[in-house]
Parts: C-alpha cells; structure tokens; sequence
C-alpha cells in the first residue's frame, strides 16, 4: 500500500477534501488505509453488512451508518475476517463494533465510535448504496475515504 498522511493530503488538495469530525477511533491492525467508498444505512441491525461485506471488497471501505446508535455492535471479528477475505480495505461505523482484541490484531482497517458486547438485531433492514450523512460530511459512494491516525478525509478523486 503506498504511504500517506492525512495531513499533507489536506495540505496537497486544500479545498478538495472534505474532513470528518474527529469522532471515531481505530480499532483494526490498519491505523491507515484507504480506497473507493461503499455506504450502507442500517439501525441495530447487521445483515446488510455481512451482505456487502460477503462482496468482493477490491480496496473499498465500507462506510456503516449505524445512526449513531451504541446498544449493539454492527461488526465482529467474523465480519472483519470476511471483509479481509475478501479484499476490503477497511470499515468505518458511525456505531458500535465489538471483538476489539481480536480485530485489533488483524490487518484491516476498522473506525467505530466505540465497543459493544452485544450483537445486532437479524432484521436485514436498510439501504445500501445511498448517501450519507454523520461527522459533519456527506459521504457518497464511490468517493475516496483516507484514514490514519490524525483523521479521516473525504475525495472525489484518489489523492495519490
């Protein structure tokens, strides 16, 4: 994976990259990575995660709009596992993941909110593919999502 640093990306695109608000932490083997964004929009409920997750990943991240939500956890060491297998480059949950001690082991990205023992609802309710809107930014599919450990960024266009 080429290097970078978020800063100097900001620096390098002044007025061409949108920041989040620093609101997650990392919590997979990857303090950095990055790639072409997948959105998903659920509440307590996983099953569209594991869905798009059980995709051929080719370097995306998914972003998971999970509302917000801290009463359970939308992905575990399993989800993390097949986002691996499958070629994801990370996952970014506005929401709760759990298994923190195995996923920060594994080399992948993952950015939560925080940790939940609990698993979600079985539901298969919510949207894949939409916009989305948390930490003050608009995050649409197909941008280019930049993490490391000074911050997340938003691109129309890979940056390096």
């Amino acid at each position: 994976m080429t290097q970078f640093a978020t800063a100097d990306l900001c620096d390098a695109h002044e007025g061409e990259v949108a920041v989040l608000e620093p609101m997650l932490a990392h919590f997979g083997g990857a303090s950095r990575f990055h790639g072409p964004v997948q959105t998903v929009k659920v509440f307590e409920d996983n099953v569209l995660v594991k869905s798009e997750l059980s995709k051929p990943g080719d370097g995306r991240v998914l972003v998971v709009d999970g509302g917000g939500s801290l009463r359970c956890a939308l992905v575990g060491d399993l989800l993390a596992q097949m986002a691996i297998d499958n070629g994801w480059a990370g996952i970014v949950v506005f929401g709760a993941i759990r298994d923190s001690g195995p996923i920060g082991a594994m080399p992948i990205g993952v950015m939560a909110l925080g940790t939940h023992p609990m698993k979600s609802i079985k539901k298969g309710a919510g949207d894949v593919g939409i916009a989305l809107t948390f930490a003050g930014q608009t995050i649409r599919p197909g941008v280019w999502l930049y993490a490391d450990d000074d911050g997340v960024i938003l691109a129309d266009k890979p940056l390096h």
